[in-house]
């Protein structure tokens, strides 16, 4: 996905220029009560090795440069990425049909390194609990900015609902370039973004997870 950054430069007048500082491969389990409701999401963020390395030196961790951390550093990097401020919605959308869910902020966050990279997790709880019963359950891990990019690569997994299907719809790249070539190309290099109500690209270029469960 990193390539994409370098297409939407070549794209985009320098104002306009919206593209990715930072990637992240990310996974999604979701997990289910005895009653087959869906009560929480546990999402996986694997960050890419530059970003990864610039933490781990500002933090001071993994100084024998071995890419592995103790138990001690572990504790002290977990939740690095886990305090938002308010409104920030986790950069994951979960719609239950056409219902949005709404989730609770982190919880229990966790994080180490493999092979260089951070690799962080959190739970989140779905308000309501809500059982699928027949509708789809999409999720969709974006960043409406587009300042980080996120891609699908982790694994997406169910717990206690082994019945369900998990489907990942990813965008039409091509498409969707040749779309936002079109709208900057017709657009000022001076102009104002919300006067000329250029869109947030972000949701763009999402992959969707899909979880359809037969109705019990």
């Amino acid at each position: 996905m990193r390539w994409l950054s370098l297409v939407l430069l070549s794209l985009a007048p320098a104002p306009l220029a919206a593209h990715p500082h930072v990637f992240v491969d990310t996974g999604v389990e979701m997990i289910f009560d005895e009653g087959g409701r869906l009560t929480h999401l546990r999402v996986t963020w694997a960050y890419d090795e530059l970003y990864s390395l610039m933490l781990l030196e500002e933090m001071g961790l993994d100084r024998d440069m071995d890419g592995v951390l103790t138990e001690a550093e572990e504790a002290q990097l977990s939740g690095f990425d886990a305090q938002w401020v308010e409104g920030f919605n986790g950069d994951t959308v979960a719609r239950l049909g056409r219902e949005d869910l709404t989730l609770s902020g982190p919880m229990e966050p966790t994080a180490t390194a493999e092979a260089g990279r951070i690799v962080s997790s959190h739970l989140r709880a779905v308000e309501g609990a809500p059982r699928l019963a027949g509708r789809v359950l999409s999720v969709l891990p974006y960043d409406e900015t587009f300042y980080t990019a996120y891609e699908v690569t982790r694994p997406v997994t169910l717990r206690g609902r082994p019945d369900c299907a998990i489907e990942k719809i990813v965008p039409d790249i091509d498409a969707k370039l040749a779309q936002m070539r079109d709208m900057l190309l017709r657009i000022d290099e001076n102009a104002d973004l919300e006067e000329n109500d250029i869109p947030l690209v972000g949701a763009e270029f999402a992959t969707e997870i899909r979880v359809t469960c037969p109705v019990s």
